[in-house]
């Protein structure tokens, strides 16, 4: 009697084991190396999005004022001027030079890699291209011993901390391929109004932030300098939002109040 019951239970421990093994091992092993797939799909795609095609970037400095504010979110189109080792997270791209390379044209705002230290992006506008001789005199910007035209434009209301401002004079540049842009000139006697001749090398590219006053970039020659070809991330191109700081990320109800709705989606 004893050996019979210990044969039913042996055998259904069998048969609930199978079950069990059914049930867990290749359903579950199967689901999840399906989630698991399917996540490094996704972090594929993320990757190569943001080596081959655009990088989301945040203003964090006021050194473009007034083009750019503290809190706009641009894309940067990587294939704008083709791709370097700074391009990609993982570093897809050889140590030195440019992969279908195009320069950029006067007037472009784009992101680089600062010079003197390759672990920080930097924002600017590019002015001079290789061989070009630039200069700045009295505030006013010299491109190849021309003088690049500066109009009054009013004045801007520099935000210099929440709650205070500063007005400044406004002025619109106009470079000699026809791009125009305003900048803004706090003082006539900054540390970057006047300057030596700056012949940029080749492969290099001379940059300048349109908040003159406020800009640490190409004039300045042991912080940023010329910065190299390969240097360049990409061309900002469209800002699709813009927030003024005001509240945290979990403070969701001052969101509203916190967000640029004017300057959600635009180009610089």
């Amino acid at each position: 009697m004893i050996d019979r019951v210990g044969h039913i239970v042996a055998g259904a421990g069998r048969l609930v084991g199978r079950r069990v093994v059914r049930f867990f091992r290749p359903h579950g092993m199967v689901t999840i190396w399906e989630h698991l797939k399917f996540l490094i799909v996704l972090v594929l795609i993320a990757v190569l999005f943001r080596s081959f095609v655009v990088l989301p970037y945040r203003i964090t400095s006021g050194s473009m004022m007034g083009t750019l504010l503290v809190g706009d979110y641009y894309y940067v189109s990587k294939f704008a001027y083709g791709f370097s080792r700074y391009s990609s997270p993982i570093h897809l791209y050889p140590r030195a030079g440019r992969i279908f390379g195009r320069l950029p044209e006067r007037g472009d705002i784009a992101v680089f890699k600062l010079p003197t230290d390759d672990r920080v992006d930097y924002i600017k506008r590019v002015i001079g291209l290789p061989g070009d001789r630039v200069q700045v005199t009295g505030g006013v910007l010299h491109i190849n011993g021309e003088a690049v035209p500066r109009v009054p434009s009013g004045t801007y209301d520099l935000e210099l901390h929440p709650g205070e401002t500063l007005r400044v004079p406004q002025y619109r540049e106009t470079l000699p391929n026809g791009v125009s842009y305003f900048t803004l000139d706090a003082t006539p006697y900054g540390p970057g109004d006047f300057t030596e001749e700056y012949v940029v090398p080749e492969g290099h590219l001379f940059m300048l932030g349109d908040n003159r006053d406020n800009s640490l970039d190409s004039r300045f020659l042991a912080e940023v300098g010329f910065v190299p070809y390969e240097n360049l991330v990409g061309r900002a191109e469209v800002r699709f939002f813009s927030t003024d700081g005001s509240a945290a990320l979990w403070q969701v109800w001052r969101w509203p109040d916190a967000i640029r709705w004017g300057r959600v989606f635009g180009t610089p």
